[in-house]
């Protein structure tokens, strides 16, 4: 547009993902507090005598100046990175602990998926991710029982919690027994379809003490609990987005609780990947009660 020059704005934001641009560039996928998700282009990041590029690294939290129209209604939807500072940079914690490394690359993949809509300011998920990357780096909990509470929380502000406390299908109150992704979630002896899951009642409960905040439950569940807990969060969540999540299959979730039968796309124990597609079926193995 002739005349046109791009606006400076700032916002402090968590970096999700970094892609490669050109030799020296990078365009960097950032969940902001009050501008939501946006792309900017961050030029000569990658050469040596860059001033920030260290600080443009996946998982940091960062205070930026952007150029670019921050409602999107002028120029490219790429905006530019002129400034940033950092405020705590997690991806250095990060670098040599596999299992919390590759827990916090499920967590901003599902940021990513949670904000189809760029520039849609979402301030209840920044808060939850920015959070969930500050449990993991104090290392106060175990790294599968953060992730698995940021997905079910992150599920709830989509509008996709599952089913605990009530029948998905009826609604009738009570602690039920069987689960089911496509019903929603536990459901009752009357409504539960063929190949609903049969968890132990401590899954349950554990899922509620995680959507919940209860640590105090949390982290007295032992690793057969949370291995299944894990399964169930998983396809839930992947059933909703209609897609599997590249970074769930390289989490590391600790030994296989023996007889568990694990499946190969990182769902968790007897849970088989939901197929993408608006026609996916999740299929769970039976389990006698």
């Amino acid at each position: 547009m002739a005349g046109y020059r791009r606006q400076l704005y700032r916002d402090d934001a968590v970096v999700l993902r970094v892609q490669k641009l050109g030799e020296s560039d990078r365009i960097i996928t950032l969940l902001t507090r009050r501008h939501g998700r946006i792309r900017a282009v961050a030029r000569g990041v990658r050469r040596t005598t860059s001033r920030f590029g260290a600080r443009l690294e996946p998982f940091g939290h960062v205070d930026l100046q952007l150029a670019g129209d921050p409602k999107g209604n002028q120029g490219s939807s790429l905006h530019t990175v002129s400034q940033v500072e950092g405020i705590d940079l997690y991806g250095k914690r990060f670098l040599g602990d596999y299992p919390r490394y590759t827990a916090a690359s499920a967590i901003a993949e599902t940021a990513e998926r949670l904000t189809p809509v760029e520039r849609e300011p979402s301030l209840r998920l920044f808060q939850l991710t920015l959070g969930a990357l500050k449990a993991l780096a104090r290392g106060e909990h175990a790294t599968t029982l953060v992730l698995d509470a940021y997905l079910l929380r992150g599920m709830t502000l989509a509008g996709w919690a599952p089913a605990l406390v009530a029948c998905a299908v009826c609604g009738t109150p009570g602690r039920h027994r069987a689960f089911s992704v496509p019903a929603g979630g536990a459901v009752c002896p009357d409504c539960r379809p063929p190949g609903a899951a049969h968890p132990a009642p401590a899954t349950i409960d554990l899922m509620s003490a995680l959507t919940s905040g209860d640590w105090v439950v949390a982290d007295a569940t032992d690793s057969g609990v949370r291995r299944e807990c894990s399964g169930l969060v998983a396809a839930h969540l992947q059933w909703h987005l209609e897609r599997a999540l590249r970074s769930l299959p390289l989490v590391d979730r600790g030994a296989p609780v023996a007889g568990a039968v694990t499946s190969p796309g990182g769902a968790g124990p007897g849970v088989v990947p939901p197929r993408v597609g608006p026609t996916a079926a999740v299929v769970f193995r039976e389990k006698t009660e």
